[in-house]
């Protein structure tokens, strides 16, 4: 290589270091730009996110808290003979209770006993209000039912026109 291509090439060399370092001086201008002036200074967004995560945590910790107290509740109320459902979904019946070992003894069938820690027990069931028996036939369907004494007097000697005539007269109230 002859010297004045090997200068043409250190010149090129120096060109473009030249322009990068410029070009890494007016990033570092325009960055420095971005950021706030005054030394030191905290703006409204960290203050925020501060406040955010401090109720954050609060909550996590009250929703904590309330269940430790719920579950308190629910154990202390644990007896023989209580129909209880597990975390996992068995409904039983607590046979004996050892506090020593945190373990309930549930009876899932007559027979069928079933040991859990005292802890997957998580609901007592109360027992379903009891349902109206509804008869095999229709006998209660054509069972008189009691009137009000002014309702069977005005009924008891009607004539099956009148009677018609007195329906259509309801219905028109209704509207």
């Amino acid at each position: 290589m002859s010297g004045r291509a090997a200068r043409r090439k250190a010149d090129v060399a120096v060109n473009q270091l030249r322009k990068y370092r410029t070009e890494l001086h007016l990033f570092g201008h325009i960055s420095a730009q971005a950021q706030p002036q005054a030394g030191g200074g905290i703006d409204i967004m960290t203050i925020l996110l501060f406040v955010m995560l401090g109720v954050f945590i609060f909550m996590m910790f009250r929703r904590n808290k309330k269940t430790q107290q719920q579950q308190a509740k629910l154990q202390s109320e644990f007896a023989p003979g209580i129909e209880v459902m597990t975390s996992f979904g068995l409904f039983g019946r607590i046979v004996s209770i050892d506090e020593a070992e945190n373990k309930v003894v549930l009876e899932l069938s007559p027979g069928n006993l079933a040991t859990v820690h005292r802890q997957a027990v998580n609901k007592i069931v109360e027992p379903a209000a009891e349902t109206q028996v509804v008869p095999d036939d229709a006998s209660a369907l054509t069972a008189e039912e009691p009137l009000a004494p002014e309702a069977k007097a005005g009924r008891a000697d009607e004539t099956p026109d009148e009677t018609l005539k007195r329906l259509n007269d309801e219905g028109k109230k209704d509207i």
